[in-house]
């Protein structure tokens, strides 16, 4: 990140891609085992449970059409009912086993390269071993962080589904209610990306300052005035990738049978590094997307406060101090 921090307020959707871009390149080495290490697993994970989920319920399905053909009571009827409801708890089970494993890869490949590209934005001596003994320290604040943007989510839906719930019962399908629908779900969807782009920028201030949790959405919701739109779309756009991508591998790998095994393989692997190298250029716009935000709103990092409070003392890591450095203003 060789722009001064003045000028990263000027940075539009571009900017914030060529920018994220060069960091990449620039030190592609280290981005390279972390991306082996930490994206790699992470991307296997998400994929393979799109086929595992694909099997389990291709046997449930098979079951229960055999079951609905079977006269109750009899030996094979009992048989078939114990079999899907063992079928239904192995699947929660693996359900459970990949978002546990999901959540862990994906709180440790965040805490790696937002800690990386700080490290580089304070021209620190940056190895992957010291990246790799600070993740661990790192990612207990995101978590803590997650799960309060997950809790913001949930009673987000609840009220969603309350007025939805509200507009059934009183106003329906009938008169305006069409036209009220649309303006509720429009407003739905506004509401959540807003929420997405607050999680995604509070994962980095609860890395490089010392709020976390519902303080660094907070933080975040303030650092996000004045780009939200910018961020929005880069981040929808993300999504919309991301999308295409898993549409793919169900199309072409989970549903693909038809296709021979050597091409449904091949397809796997496409799929595979192309989302792995979204997730990586995903973080990388994220902490771009932070220092862009901290620019326009004048909040200078000075980089040797910042460098000092990266580093491992007495093997805990120590968080941006925001009465050291956080909000030290300059005027342009």
């Amino acid at each position: 990140m060789d722009r001064e921090q003045e000028e990263m307020q000027f940075l539009g959707f571009f900017g914030i891609y060529m920018e994220s871009f060069k960091v990449i390149f620039a030190w592609r080495k280290i981005f390279s085992k972390i991306t082996l290490s930490l994206i790699l697993p992470l991307s296997f994970i998400y994929l393979v449970q799109m086929e595992v989920s694909s099997l389990f319920f291709r046997k449930i399905i098979h079951n229960e059409i055999e079951l609905d053909h079977t006269r109750s009571g009899t030996p094979k009827y009992e048989k078939l009912s114990d079999l899907i409801s063992d079928e239904w708890a192995y699947f929660w089970l693996f359900r459970a086993a990949y978002f546990t494993l999901f959540f862990i890869f994906s709180l440790l490949s965040t805490a790696a390269v937002v800690y990386t590209i700080a490290c580089i934005y304070t021209v620190r001596e940056l190895t992957f071993k010291k990246v790799m003994s600070v993740v661990p320290k790192v990612w207990k604040r995101l978590m803590v962080t997650f799960l309060c943007t997950f809790v913001a989510m949930v009673v987000y839906h609840v009220v969603a589904f309350v007025v939805f719930f509200i507009w059934a019962t009183s106003i329906g399908a009938r008169d305006m209610g069409i036209a009220v629908f649309v303006v509720l779900t429009i407003l739905y969807i506004i509401g959540f990306l807003y929420l997405t782009v607050i999680w995604h920028l509070a994962s980095i201030v609860s890395v490089l300052e010392e709020a976390y949790g519902f303080q660094a959405m907070v933080k975040s919701k303030n650092l996000i005035k004045g780009k939200l739109l910018v961020a929005t779309v880069i981040f929808l756009k993300l999504n919309i990738t991301q999308q295409i991508i898993q549409y793919a591998f169900q199309r072409l790998v989970v549903h693909g049978s038809t296709m021979g095994m050597a091409s449904r393989v091949v397809y796997a692997i496409i799929c595979f590094l192309l989302l792995s190298k979204l997730f990586l250029f995903g973080l990388v716009i994220q902490t771009v997307i932070y220092f862009v935000c901290k620019s326009y709103h004048h909040e200078n990092i000075d980089k040797s406060a910042l460098a000092d409070h990266l580093e491992v003392y007495l093997g805990e890591y120590v968080p941006l101090k925001a009465k050291d450095v956080q909000l030290e203003q300059y005027h342009v």
